[in-house]
């Protein structure tokens, strides 16, 4: 791929063209939005505004189609990609992204076309276990069709965040990689939230608790996750690990919640501990 981020970077109208194939393309949209934000973290949101023109629109199509997601991927990585370049900080970006993708839960953007409420009735005549549930629910006061179009929400914008994030990573190292050889892998082996963004992340939660704003709990957590993996690619990478271990804990973390929780844990804990200054002042 950095053959074509390297083609790209030739010209506007070379990366013009890219991404408003790849945004065009089914299920290639990332690449799309991958290259708007590499524009934008190396000349700037202005500079940049032909190529995220080029990406956003095909991916607008795809939302008047009934598919947000393209759209709110590229959206939310450029917006991370404009903070990245603005304040040199992934903490602040991720935080800037989570807010926004919590924005868009909340404004109802990933709400499902289809009716909620057949879809539960179709459930619930498929399933004993689910009409037990649901029966549950409904004596408990709960509406299960508010219910679930938040858990569709929820889940749909945990992915895009996800997905914007992986796409300004993937921006960020073709940009190492095309103008600062190894500077993303040292830039990622130091992803550390402050203390500051850390109590920053527990009011925005708290505040939406209190508000009645569950998108911002289900978000504000990925700036967390993020700066653990980056902690543990940092102690990976300063200890001279076998790449191995990196495998291995991206399947735990795929397939285990268990391991989740342990990597927001301890990437809290760093946040004031700084385990790979400790390590590098070690050796």
């Amino acid at each position: 791929m950095l053959p074509v981020a390297r083609w790209s970077m030739k010209g506007m109208p070379q990366a013009t063209l890219v991404a408003l194939v790849a945004s065009a393309v089914p299920w290639l949209f990332w690449f799309g939005a991958a290259i708007a934000a590499l524009v934008t973290l190396r000349k700037g949101m202005a500079p940049a505004m032909p190529v995220i023109a080029a990406a956003a629109v095909p991916a607008g199509w795809w939302w008047t189609q009934g598919d947000p997601i393209p759209l709110a991927t590229t959206l939310l990585a450029l917006l991370m990609a404009i903070v990245l370049r603005s304040r040199m900080r992934w903490g602040e970006a991720l935080i800037l992204g989570s807010l926004a993708g919590a924005a868009m839960i909340q404004l109802g953007v990933f709400l499902p076309k289809a009716d909620t409420a057949l879809m539960l009735e179709q459930l619930r005549q498929s399933s004993s276990e689910v009409a037990a549930m649901l029966d549950e629910l409904a004596a408990q006061g709960v509406d299960a069709s508010r219910l679930a179009e938040l858990v569709i929400s929820g889940v749909t914008g945990l992915v895009v965040m996800l997905a914007a994030v992986a796409c300004l990573a993937l921006a960020r190292s073709w940009q190492a990689g095309l103008y600062n050889p190894g500077g993303f892998r040292e830039e990622f082996h130091a992803l550390r939230l402050t203390p500051r963004e850390l109590i920053l992340l527990v009011v925005l939660v708290i505040a939406g608790t209190l508000l009645g704003l569950p998108g911002i709990g289900m978000l504000a957590w990925i700036p967390l996750l993020m700066a653990g993996i980056g902690l543990t690619h940092g102690v990976v990478g300063r200890k001279g690990m076998n790449g191995l271990w990196l495998v291995a804990f991206y399947l735990l973390l795929i397939t285990t919640w268990p391991m989740i929780l342990i990597v927001l844990v301890v990437a809290l804990i760093d946040t004031f501990a700084d385990f790979r200054g400790r390590l590098g002042h070690n050796n």
